[in-house]
């Protein structure tokens, strides 16, 4: 660092500054500090700066293996954000999120001495194995459970379904199906609270859930199911793998999307808008819900209480043409 600050002739304070992002240097200088740094080869010592500092720069993230858009959208905007703050993020990943798998994962991070941890599983099991963390180990839960005490940041489930809700509604549908996802997992739930509450609070009728899980496949048979029953003509699926699987079971029972039956989907994955039709669905905020939880397990990190503390994200909703008014 003394090197680098000779080349750009600064102090080692602002090539400090300039390492860890601090938003007060001012351009030029950034430049020449960058520019001094790539000449020279340098690289910070973790290790040292742990020394120094008392503090690691690793933090543990426990996710699920999967490829669904939500979990890992999220692992990714979290990497970014600990990344741009100096961090260095180590993932934990269990095929299953069941007690045993989550605790597994957990404790593998606190024998790596990580700074703190964040856990991208939400689900009852995933609580269930955090409970059996020292409460003197900073922790945050991405898309827990409101009722407990650890601190979280998340997607506002129930307002993303009501917008989605209110959407088919005010198009003229009298009601609107919903295909949920597995009952296990706090976004799920969350989810049916919405769609729930938008239809009751509109005085429509409420119709039993469609249980099913994230997959494309246990779409399509929930809408092999719904495309035999004419009085279904909106349907709002818990996921935008759910959606396209009833898109693809609606056109072959011949019941056209949108015109004879409505569909929004949840998440708005990259190819959402290149479904036939494109799809009407509910955008989180991926990033925002990485800075609250890098920002609460930084409280923690510096020593301040966060118990009970959420953080809570609400996603839009993006109107492409799934939707139209009911056939009639």
């Amino acid at each position: 660092m003394t090197d680098v600050a000779r080349l750009a002739g600064v102090s080692q304070q602002t090539v400090s500054r300039v390492l860890n992002g601090h938003p007060y240097v001012q351009e030029q200088t950034r430049m020449r500090v960058l520019a001094a740094i790539e000449e020279l080869g340098y690289r910070p010592n973790r290790v040292a700066r742990t020394l120094v500092t008392g503090r690691s720069q690793l933090i543990g993230v426990v996710a699920q293996n999967t490829t669904l858009c939500g979990p890992s959208s999220l692992l990714a905007a979290f990497e970014q954000v600990a990344a741009h703050a100096g961090f260095v993020v180590t993932t934990h990943r269990a095929n299953v999120l069941d007690r045993e798998s989550i605790t597994t994962a957990l404790e593998r991070h606190r024998d790596e001495r990580v700074a703190g941890i964040v856990v991208i599983a939400p689900t009852t099991s995933a609580h269930d194995a955090v409970d059996t963390v020292p409460a003197n180990v900073p922790l945050v839960m991405v898309d827990g459970d409101s009722r407990r005490t650890t601190a979280s940041a998340t997607v506002d489930q129930a307002a993303g379904a009501v917008a989605a809700t209110r959407h088919l509604l005010e198009a003229g549908h009298r009601t609107v199906w919903h295909v949920s996802g597995p009952p296990d997992w706090f976004d799920s739930a969350g989810r049916i609270e919405g769609w729930r509450s938008a239809l009751e609070s509109a005085g429509a009728e409420v119709p039993p859930v469609v249980s099913a899980d994230w997959s494309a496949a246990a779409g399509y048979r929930s809408g092999l199911m719904l495309a035999r029953m004419p009085e279904v003509t909106a349907i709002f699926a818990a996921n935008d793998h759910l959606a396209l699987g009833i898109l693809r079971a609606m056109s072959e029972r011949g019941r056209r999307v949108p015109h004879d039956v409505s569909v929004v989907g949840f998440d708005d994955v990259p190819e959402a808008a290149y479904f036939i039709p494109p799809l009407t669905t509910v955008r989180p905020d991926f990033d925002a819900v990485a800075r609250d939880a890098l920002e609460l397990l930084m409280a923690q990190i510096d020593g301040s209480s966060v118990a009970g503390m959420r953080r809570t994200s609400t996603p839009t909703l993006v109107a492409r043409d799934s939707v139209r008014p009911p056939p009639g």
